[in-house]
């Protein structure tokens, strides 16, 4: 009896023994000097135990080990093809061991945590599974993923103010894209900003000495603004605020050492505007802005960095424009109106003796945005100086060393249309048209000299090169290629379209066509909503996404759907309370007109699409179901109610605008159609495959916003792969997870289209 006894409770010590290790576990490895966190997820399913591994420095999480096995208060973890073991034993909340791999045996001590990964950590597919699924993709192609989605060698080139020195990004080995300052005489090259674990999501000059640049943690949006000199040295965080959003408002180009910037420092949900010292690091608060209510939401600095306007948003719903009196020193409201009208000062008329004239974008008196040259304190329009009755003027730029002439305007039709104005753009204007016929080539930058220019030349089938030109010489010398392995020759064509929706309106768009289609072969098709949806759209140009697709034989379809940007007010305003309605209408007509045109298979069309585009391609499974093979979800809204619970603090002030884009949800009528158009509600109606990819950090679409939707559809026993990158937030900015996720959707298409 007393071994039987014995026995029945040292099963019941072990099993304890063994619960024990069930949770999430961390500990710091020690590699050659470098702290690594190594975390290990440890579950129990039909009395096997499963691990999983993340190695957050790397960007890894979720991978499978293949081994797990506990023997009292030990355990052993091991991935075989990775060469990694690890033995340790559990004491109290700690589990010491070593871990082994390439030789290397490192202490390692677990510490018992909660998981702090967002979303359920269950739904996501296995690395094997999204392995299998991107392994589909075969073919005897020409080019790779990575010959479309790996990072340029070399980009971002930019002039410094004086023109004397030439910055640009390099990517290493480890696709870490640092930036490097080149002297353009002597050149002797330096880095200035090394790229390490979080991307360098944006960089530029200050002055002639210094660099700035930004940097998020993981997607989350939370940018800080760094500074540091040409050589690397003096490198600091100028915004050190934890939770708090940072952007450039202005550079002062007359006092070398300032800028001003935004931050949600006070209130998460309000922008107030600050001086900063870029060597110091000193800031002083320009303004307040205490009225989270009735926020101001932009502020007009002059050249000088003196605050001479702002805008306040009345209501959630109505703008107010406020000028400054310059001989009291008040602020005085000067104009009123509707959140979706234009009325913005582009720039101050340095060049006139009337310090309130300033250059206007409007739409006030006209459909389209337009340019006036404006008195502010007088209430009225000096002069019309540009527009186009079908397309909204999106540029002006001015020349500070000719004494503010106007060189350019610049709207965006059909394709990017740049009119020159002054004397210097019409020449530089000619000399780009003579070197590069077929092609748009953009300025750039230029030194404040205005003795070199930065431009680069793009075309539907040309990824881009970098060029400078000589403005005495008048000649234009490569610097560099950014994609020379994609041969134009073998890309694909990008057309432009227009056709009329159902209700008689003029919709534009582009379809890039495989050759096969050229050749008259019906070929299958993408359908590839944008997102926002509202003020954004599509333009022609070189899309790294359409040429892929157009590798493996499919065309794809951009529609340029009512809300687009781009196209007036009254197109704009046409989609309002449309999402998931009209706009999916429009995408549908712009289908059909595809198929007219004798291009494409109609029983072979996927839809995929990111942000709204994610959104809108579970609607089409929605609302059109019969219509497409498959869609890939990236990054989109499945339930509008969720939505609207989960925005970040610095949207909440524009909640009532984004009711009257969206849908009032405090309106039982709306509330009624929002979940007529909120997928998660209407899985039933989906009967077509879908692949969901998600940036776990998301800040605007949360990640519970995908595990929504595959968690319903799973219910009803679909098989959805789920990709989940635990280091991206609202797209995938890493470029190893881009290369992953476009084999992924690949492989997918490949499933169901071929």
């Amino acid at each position: 009896m007393k071994n039987k006894l014995f026995f029945i409770l040292t099963i019941m010590v072990t099993s304890l023994n063994a619960q024990n290790f069930i949770g999430d576990w961390k500990g710091q490895l020690s590699v050659q000097g470098t702290q690594m966190e190594i975390i290990f997820h440890i579950s129990e399913k039909d009395n096997q135990f499963l691990t999983t591994l993340d190695v957050p420095m790397q960007g890894a999480a979720g991978i499978p080990l293949d081994k797990t096995a506990v023997n009292g208060v030990e355990i052993a973890i091991a991935a075989t093809k990775m060469g990694i073991t690890f033995t340790g034993q559990l004491k109290d909340n700690t589990i010491e061991g070593i871990f082994k791999q390439a030789g290397m045996d490192l202490p390692l001590t677990l510490t018992k945590f909660e998981s702090k990964l967002p979303g359920n950590i269950k739904l996501p597919s296995s690395n094997q599974e999204l392995l299998t699924l991107r392994n589909l993709d075969k073919g005897n192609y020409k080019y790779k993923v990575s010959d479309y989605f790996a990072k340029p060698k070399a980009s971002g080139f930019k002039l410094s103010p004086n023109g004397q020195f030439l910055s640009y990004r390099e990517k290493d080995d480890k696709n870490k894209r640092h930036i490097y300052v080149k002297n353009i005489k002597t050149s002797e090259t330096k880095r200035a900003i090394e790229e390490k674990e979080e991307l360098v999501r944006d960089y530029g000059w200050i002055n002639n000495e210094r660099l700035y640049f930004s940097m998020d943690k993981g997607g989350d949006e939370n940018y800080h603004i760094y500074a540091v000199n040409l050589d690397g040295s003096n490198l600091k965080d100028m915004t050190p605020f934890e939770g708090v959003t940072a952007s450039i408002t202005k550079i002062l180009k007359d006092q070398k050492d300032y800028i001003i910037i935004s931050m949600n420092k006070n209130n998460k949900q309000v922008f107030e505007p600050y001086k900063l010292n870029v060597v110091t690091g000193d800031l002083v608060q320009l303004y307040e802005n205490k009225d989270v209510k009735n926020p101001i939401q932009g502020f007009e600095f002059d050249k000088d960095g003196q605050l001479r306007g702002y805008s306040k948003l009345l209501n959630g719903v109505t703008n107010e424009m406020y000028y400054k009196n310059l001989k009291t020193g008040e602020f005085n409201l000067i104009a009123t109106n509707n959140w979706d009208d234009t009325f913005a000062i582009l720039s101050f008329n340095y060049a006139s003796t009337n310090p309130n004239e300033a250059y206007i974008m409007t739409n006030l008196e006209s459909n389209t945005t337009r340019i006036v040259l404006y008195d502010l304190e007088n209430k009225k329009i000096i002069k019309d100086i540009f527009s186009n009755p079908t397309f909204d003027v999106s540029e002006m730029s001015l020349s500070r060393k000719r004494n503010w002439e106007i060189d350019n305007f610049a709207f965006e039709g059909e394709k990017y249309e740049m009119i020159p104005v002054s004397k210097l753009y019409k020449t530089i204007d000619g000399q780009m048209k003579k070197a590069f016929p077929n092609k748009e080539a953009h300025i750039l930058g230029y030194d404040d000299d205005e003795n070199n220019f930065l431009v680069i030349v793009q075309s539907d089938k040309l990824y881009g090169k970098y060029y400078q030109y000589d403005v005495k010489t008048k000649k234009f010398t490569l610097l560099f290629d950014l994609m020379p392995q994609l041969q134009e020759a073998d890309m694909a064509e990008m057309r432009p379209i227009k056709f009329k929706s159902r209700d008689g309106l003029t919709i534009y768009g582009y379809i890039t066509l495989p050759k096969e289609a050229l050749a008259g072969k019906k070929v299958p098709l993408i359908v590839n909503p944008h997102g926002g949806p509202q003020g954004i759209r599509d333009s022609w140009g070189f899309n790294p996404e359409t040429q892929l697709y157009a590798s493996r034989g499919y065309a794809t379809l951009q529609v340029n759907f009512r809300i687009s940007g781009g196209y007036g007010k009254e197109f704009l305003r046409a989609g309002f309370k449309q999402i998931g309605r009209k706009l999916m209408d429009d995408v549908e007509d712009g289908v059909k007109y595809t198929i007219e045109q004798g291009w494409v298979d109609k029983d072979k069309m996927a839809i995929y699409g990111g942000s709204h585009g994610g959104y809108a391609t579970l609607m089409g499974l929605v609302k059109t179901p019969d219509l497409y093979t498959c869609g890939v979800n990236y990054v989109g809204v499945s339930n509008i109610f969720t939505f609207f619970e989960s925005f970040p603090e610095y949207w909440k002030p524009y909640k009532e605008i984004i009711k009257e884009i969206w849908y009032d949800l405090d309106k039982p009528e709306e509330a009624a159609i929002a979940k007529e158009v909120s997928p998660v509600f209407q899985v039933d109606k989906i009967k077509k495959p879908l692949f969901v990819i998600q940036g776990a950090n998301d800040p605007r679409v949360k990640i519970a916003e995908s595990d929504q939707i595959v968690t319903s559809l799973r219910a009803k026993g679909f098989d959805v792969p789920y990709m989940v990158k635990y280091d991206e937030g609202h797209g995938f900015g890493k470029e190893e997870n881009s290369i992953e996720m476009y084999e992924a959707t690949l492989g997918f298409l490949s499933k169901y289209l071929k």
